[in-house]
């Protein structure tokens, strides 16, 4: 999570929002189907984050995933991507479910505690791993599971152990290390 008001050279690890058409698209559907993905933590009624949302592929799945009695907060840097995100979740006709929030660098922003968080592809944009580890666990429910995953074409394997160690220093602990396409990624719960 880079700041809007950071200059262009200092803002060039966040993915602009019309780069992410290169990613987001039919194919992704593919190859990150929601309900394989995230089947397994998100059910109905739950309320769920998607910090780094983007154009929403993983927003409007988890919308689907808590029905009408759960919510997704939505939670990204620029507000174009939130737009974008709106306009396909009322095309799937889940845009009562999915709260849009824009956040700042630095800070998450909202107030809600989520059943369930994920980063997806976007944690290795974020300057202050720990401080975004803080705030994510300060954000989940006492039962509640965080996901990130990173895209192996950006973060190695070495990179990745770097920000579990992080999230574990931050109040984290590693619980699974899911099999995600394109993914290194790890499922984390609050250490108590």
């Amino acid at each position: 999570m880079i700041s809007q008001t950071l200059s262009t050279t200092e803002h060039h690890h966040v993915c602009p929002w019309w780069k992410a058409y290169t990613f987001d698209n039919p194919i992704r559907k593919l190859l990150h189907q929601p309900q394989n993905v995230l089947g397994a933590y998100v059910r109905a009624g739950m309320t769920v984050m998607d910090v780094g949302c983007g154009m929403g592929h993983f927003s409007i799945g988890m919308a689907n995933l808590v029905g009408e009695s759960g919510k997704v907060i939505a939670i990204d840097l620029q507000q174009k991507m939130l737009d974008v995100m709106l306009k396909r979740a009322k095309r799937a006709g889940v845009a009562e479910r999915i709260i849009p929030h824009r956040c700042e660098a630095d800070n998450i922003g909202v107030q809600e505690l989520a059943d369930f968080i994920l980063a997806f592809w976007m944690v290795h944009e974020v300057n202050d791993k720990s401080g975004f580890f803080t705030q994510l666990k300060s954000h989940l429910t006492p039962k509640g599971k965080i996901l990130i995953a990173e895209p192996k074409m950006h973060v190695n394997s070495k990179e990745f152990d770097r920000n579990i160690e992080t999230a574990q220093s931050s109040g984290l602990r590693c619980c699974g290390k899911p099999a995600i396409r394109f993914s290194i990624a790890a499922l984390f719960e609050a250490s108590f």
